[in-house]
């Protein structure tokens, strides 16, 4: 019970609501609560205030969440590698929006052919280092900056460029941008880049798909990994490359617990998208 309260406090911490905590973690909203309020009582302590429809973590709360996630989470990796990984075995793959769109989409298909045992859920890069690290995902497939001290394998495939997507010609770099989401820690280093040239982010979107289509739809200029110009087929007239843009590029990486990689299904998968990745076409 005592596990139970710890990763319902972990997951309501991210979500935010009981409700949403309760979809995550396939129990009723009334579970939640339950399972808070019986940790509350264990340890004599208020972990949780109503602030209108989300919930708001007390002081207790958090420095209980600083002290306990890692090891949560080591635990739930070590409980993961001690299962054997069978013909039959689900493998999850924890994977970038952008990433499924512009690589794992072009392979998938026909690899499931041959291992239809395979499930893909899409993830921000944080989230995905939490999976694989818990054994709530298999491997991890992911872009942008890597939190530090994450205590998984690591595999660099590439470094991915931008583009800058206009609906006009542009002669020189704009002075403000659409971006996807920088206070994302696997986004943040672009933040210190654009103000060096003197760039405000104009909004920031949560998916650089709809970054793409505002800038192709006239509103502003957008920052626009290769992938998804490739994905969305975006014409090269609508491309522009200006030498900041060399700083900009954002690694893609590969991440799996190292015993993971004993499988040789596992590994097999691995490689696959490995050898991959770096030949994909990704010029508009």
């Amino acid at each position: 019970m005592l596990l139970d309260g710890i990763e319902t406090l972990l997951v309501l911490a991210k979500e935010g609501t009981m409700s949403k905590a309760g979809t995550r973690l396939y129990i009723s909203q009334s579970a939640v609560s339950k399972r808070i309020a019986n940790l509350e009582k264990r340890l004599g302590k208020k972990l949780i205030e109503p602030a209108g429809r989300h919930i708001q973590l007390t002081a207790t709360a958090k420095q209980l969440i600083d002290s306990v996630e890692p090891s949560y989470r080591e635990m739930k990796g070590l409980i993961f590698e001690q299962q054997d990984i069978q013909d039959t075995s689900l493998i999850t793959i924890a994977c970038s929006e952008t990433l499924v769109a512009g690589y794992l989409s072009d392979i998938l298909g026909a690899y499931i052919q041959k291992d239809p045992h395979l499930s893909v859920f899409t993830q921000q890069t944080p989230f995905i280092i939490e999976s694989v690290s818990s054994g709530d995902a298999t491997i991890g497939f992911c872009a942008g900056h890597l939190p530090p001290q994450h205590g998984i394998v690591a595999r660099h495939l590439i470094d991915e460029q931008f583009t800058i997507v206009s609906a006009a010609p542009l002669d020189s770099a704009p002075t403000m941008l659409l971006t996807n989401d920088l206070k994302n820690s696997a986004n943040t280093y672009q933040a210190a880049i654009l103000q060096k040239m003197g760039i405000q982010p104009m909004m920031e979107m949560d998916s650089y798909t709809a970054a793409a289509k505002l800038a192709l739809g006239g509103v502003a200029p957008a920052l626009i990994p290769m992938s998804v110009v490739k994905t969305l087929n975006i014409r090269a007239q609508h491309c522009h490359h200006f030498d900041f843009l060399n700083e900009l590029t954002r690694p893609v990486h590969l991440c799996y617990r190292r015993k993971s990689y004993q499988s040789k299904r596992v590994k097999q998968l691995i490689e696959t998208i490995a050898d991959f990745v770096p030949t994909a076409t990704l010029s508009p």
